[in-house]
């Protein structure tokens, strides 16, 4: 509980500093709402000239593209500290970190939360709920229960992203590059039915970097669609992302018995 007051109040207190600056919140927040916006636009526009793509329709993916946007925006927003971390490692202040009584984990997920990523998680919530409002039937407890599993599990599957892309800034400052193929690029790769891509894609996206186990084989199941899976696999699909979560979390740690101080 100690940990969990300290880390509110250490994530709170950089809110505030950010509040400060209200117009520039409310520029980038209603930045990020509109740029999700143009990306579920074109979506739209897709369908409206095919109508349905691999038997998916518009609302079927809109309740895709609604799960991973939300975890996205929450795992960008709680884990902003790690988006940014090449740069504590340039300034020399991961050196700070490592003389605090907190672990560095801790320190650096409590060191900044990007409140202006608001913006997108209110677009991926309305794309959701205008999914799930245009299904011919409603979703139960249980598959409600499971929708909101897999955002969970999404959002610690971004945070491991997140967690492996700060790791290699103690080897190299030059990896940002690759890392965003992982978060944007599955981003917009997941925003659709895995159906659509060849296998080896298809694969890369279920057990390398198992983003399409967090909304895609949910859906599809809850969909009726044609999975080589059995229909309770999909219920066990959020795991997926606290593994990932997990292996981070060890990347981070091997990380940090590299690191051998900036020398400043």
């Amino acid at each position: 509980m100690q940990a969990i007051r300290t880390y509110f109040v250490l994530a709170l207190s950089d809110v505030r500093s950010q509040m400060q600056y209200r117009a520039s919140f409310a520029m980038q927040t209603l930045g990020n709402f509109l740029a999700s916006c143009v990306d579920f636009l074109g979506i739209a526009a897709l369908f409206s000239s095919f109508g349905a793509l691999q038997g998916w329709s518009l609302y079927e993916v809109a309740v895709l593209y609604g799960i991973v946007n939300l975890s996205f925006a929450l795992a960008e927003g709680i884990g902003r500290g790690f988006d940014e971390f090449a740069r504590t490692i340039r300034e020399g202040n991961f050196d700070r970190v490592l003389l605090r009584p907190r672990g560095t984990l801790f320190q650096v997920l409590a060191s900044r939360m990007e409140i202006s990523r608001v913006g997108r998680l209110l677009q991926g919530a309305a794309v959701l709920a205008l999914g799930l409002a245009g299904l011919p039937e409603p979703l139960g407890l249980g598959q409600g229960l499971l929708l909101a599993a897999c955002v969970i599990g999404g959002t610690m599957l971004f945070l491991g992203v997140l967690f492996l892309q700060a790791a290699a800034c103690f080897w190299t400052l030059e990896s940002l590059e690759v890392f965003n193929i992982l978060t944007y690029g599955g981003l917009q790769a997941v925003a659709y039915p895995l159906d659509i891509y060849q296998a080896w894609l298809r694969n890369f996206l279920l057990y390398v970097v198992p983003l399409g186990c967090l909304n895609y084989l949910p859906s599809a199941v809850l969909f009726g669609k044609d999975l080589p899976f059995p229909a309770w696999s999909a219920y066990l699909a959020p795991l997926a992302g606290a593994a990932f979560l997990a292996l981070g979390a060890l990347a981070w740690r091997a990380g940090v018995r590299h690191y051998r101080s900036s020398g400043s």
